[in-house]
């Protein structure tokens, strides 16, 4: 029988687990990311994404709807994990293992101080360069679930005009779309349906407006494709 200890278990001491939270909504024309403004001003980052240390009662689904909450006080429409990752920091701090999560908040959303709305170009040239790589990821995440599932609709009122949506998924994805091509694709997948409400937008003719068609049947959804101008 051999004297020598048990082996040890694999642990996390060392390390922090943090929560990061990249929330995104329509902002003055385009995709607009939230930021905080650095609590320390000699900071060479102006702002950073929403973060903070995981508390060992929460989950880290909770961790980040709390961050959300601080942040603003409606509710994401969504929110998800985008992956996980090590910080390394300054060598006299624990590294950090980093949660990153992406979330959508509806046009117009109030956010609480020091929480403001930043186009992503302005955010990216504000933030550290990780939380850059951040907002890259969580923009990566969010384009990839874009085609696969009803993301575009969370960001609109209850009834929309097709024009209205059309925008949601340009900014989102970050390209123009054609637009015949883009309603054919609607259609297809059967993601709409009419009303009989109609909307005046400017000099032409009135617009249709619409509504959200979930599926009827408990069934995958198939992926929508389309078609990018240019």
């Amino acid at each position: 029988m051999s004297d020598r200890p048990p082996p040890r278990r694999a642990s996390a001491r060392g390390f922090a687990i943090g929560v990061e939270l990249a929330l995104f909504t329509p902002h003055d024309g385009e995709l607009g990311v939230l930021v905080r403004a650095a609590a320390d001003e000699r900071s060479r980052s102006r702002s950073t994404l929403p973060l903070s240390t995981l508390d060992s009662s929460q989950t880290l689904d909770q961790c980040a709807l709390e961050l959300a909450k601080e942040a603003s006080p409606t509710a994401p429409t969504v929110i998800e994990q985008v992956g996980t990752f090590v910080a390394r920091p300054p060598a006299a701090e624990k590294s950090r293992i980093m949660v990153l999560y992406f979330g959508l908040l509806p046009v117009g959303t109030a956010v609480r101080s020091p929480h403001t709305w930043l186009e992503i170009s302005d955010a990216l040239a504000s933030l550290a360069p990780r939380q850059r790589d951040d907002v890259d990821a969580a923009l990566h995440a969010l384009r990839a679930r874009v085609d696969q599932q009803p993301i575009a609709f969370r960001l609109l009122p209850a009834v929309f005009t097709l024009t209205e949506l059309q925008r949601i998924y340009e900014l989102l994805l970050g390209r123009k779309l054609h637009k015949a091509s883009f309603r054919r694709a609607l259609h297809a997948a059967s993601l709409v349906e009419a009303t009989d409400e109609w909307r005046s937008e400017g000099r032409g003719r009135p617009a249709q407006l619409f509504r959200y068609a979930p599926p009827r049947r408990r069934r995958a959804r198939r992926g929508v494709r389309f078609d990018a101008l240019g």
